[in-house]
């Protein structure tokens, strides 16, 4: 394995475990004070409980988190040298406000864990929307620094350094808005549906309970609303990407040819010798009316560009259809549920639709690493777009294997230590009697 590929291996690794605590961070809070308002409302022993465990979920979630994310940034000055020589002084602003968000969620995260009985009951709620709102901030603000890495702004590239340094604007770059809708309705996506599927699993095994039924009728509103959400969220992205980055789009549509009337492709699989799709299914103009409002439109091929400019096709065409597949079915499963419930009100009780929400448990964190895979690898082979190449930016320590092993066996240690201590934390509270 060449040092570049091990970088690049290590820092794929480090970011797809990251970003599952990233956005359990983000979500998670919002859970856990709907929760509490249901407690103050009702003073129902249930959610008292439930909000408790679910505090406690996030407390550990968020240590975990803190150690992965303190590694990613580590391994930014560690592998990437060359990229934060220049990026820093540009994109260092939404660090540091990354930065400050994740100390006042550290401390909203203490005062909401030992304020029980302490303080004032609406305050301590509070502090519980302040542990929320400053994990979307955070997370927003780490999207700003990646969308930057796809829309450079805010500076002049003269001569192989940047001048005339605007980080407000490079900030707020043209991808920013896009992105960080994206993310935020991909985590509710994601995290609801998750925690309403192991709800729905263990309602399954225990049909007499009555602590899941109240916990998915808590979340799966956060899930549903998200998932109806994404695909317009989505639409916007594309259209965003056909006109920034029109190179990712023809990769993730494996489209090698410029045309007019471009088809939407669903499945296929690419061939990069003859450069042509093998059974996909092809529907025309469809592609060209979600990039461009007309049927008629031309989009860009990757015959368009240079081939050393060209991503990992297949692999950015697979992790898009993967996005795209599990997210129209967790928009199809959300449709499902709005259309029932406004009929009959009955469906959380129906056995066939609890056992689809645990088949859906997966399915969005899946669709959430398929989709940073098309917006990292699709921006291949440019880690600033347009600006400077991955392999410029790599650092020329040698032996890079030796660290990737290493870090993996690390996320490997703690996906293991998190898993068990959720499964702990989870048995103690379903474990005590609430029944029907």
């Amino acid at each position: 394995m060449s040092d570049l590929l091990s970088a690049r291996s290590q820092m794929a690794v480090s970011l797809g475990f990251h970003i599952i605590f990233a956005c359990v961070g983000m979500v998670m809070p919002f859970l856990m004070i709907a929760s509490h308002r249901c407690w103050l409302k009702t003073k129902e022993p249930i959610y008292y409980e439930m909000t408790k465990a679910w505090s406690k979920g996030v407390a550990i979630l968020f240590a975990v988190g803190a150690v992965s994310g303190t590694v990613l940034s580590f391994e930014l000055g560690l592998l990437w040298p060359g990229f934060m020589e220049h990026a820093g002084p540009i994109i260092g602003m939404p660090f540091s406000l990354e930065g400050t968000a994740f100390f006042i969620e550290a401390i909203a995260i203490g005062f909401y864990l030992y304020g029980w009985n302490k303080i004032d009951p609406y305050v301590h709620w509070l502090s519980g929307w302040l542990v929320g709102i400053s994990g979307i901030a955070s997370g927003i603000f780490v999207v700003a620094a990646n969308s930057w890495m796809n829309s450079p702004s805010g500076f002049d590239w003269v001569n192989g350094h940047a001048i005339n340094i605007d980080p407000i604007k490079a900030m707020f770059n043209d991808a920013w808005a896009s992105e960080a809708l994206h993310m935020t309705i991909a985590a509710f996506e994601a995290v609801g549906f998750a925690v309403v599927g192991v709800h729905a699993y263990f309602l399954l095994k225990e049909p007499k309970s009555i602590f899941h039924p109240k916990a998915i009728k808590i979340v799966i509103w956060f899930a549903v609303i998200a998932a109806l959400l994404q695909p317009i969220s989505g639409d916007h992205s594309a259209k965003d990407i056909a006109h920034r980055q029109p190179i990712k789009l023809a990769a993730a549509e494996a489209d090698f040819k410029t045309q007019n009337y471009a088809p939407l492709r669903i499945g296929g699989i690419p061939d990069m010798a003859k450069r042509e799709v093998d059974d996909g299914i092809e529907i025309p103009g469809v592609l060209s009316f979600l990039a461009f409002n007309r049927f008629d439109a031309q989009v860009k091929g990757l015959d368009d560009f240079p081939r050393e400019n060209w991503p990992p096709v297949p692999i950015v065409h697979y992790a898009f259809e993967l996005m795209v597949a599990c997210g129209t079915f967790l928009a199809a499963v959300g449709l499902i549920f709005v259309v029932r419930f406004f009929m009959k009100k009955d469906i959380l009780y129906k056995r066939w639709f609890l056992k689809l929400l645990v088949f859906c448990t997966p399915l969005g964190f899946i669709a959430l690493e398929a989709g940073w895979t098309v917006t990292e690898v699709g921006r291949q082979p440019w880690i600033i777009y347009g600006i400077m190449r991955t392999r410029d930016a790599l650092t020329p320590m040698p032996g890079l294997i030796v660290p990737f092993m290493a870090i993996t066996s690390l996320y490997m240690f703690l996906a293991v230590i998190v898993t068990w201590l959720m499964i702990r934390q989870f048995r103690t509270v379903t474990g005590k009697s609430y029944e029907k």
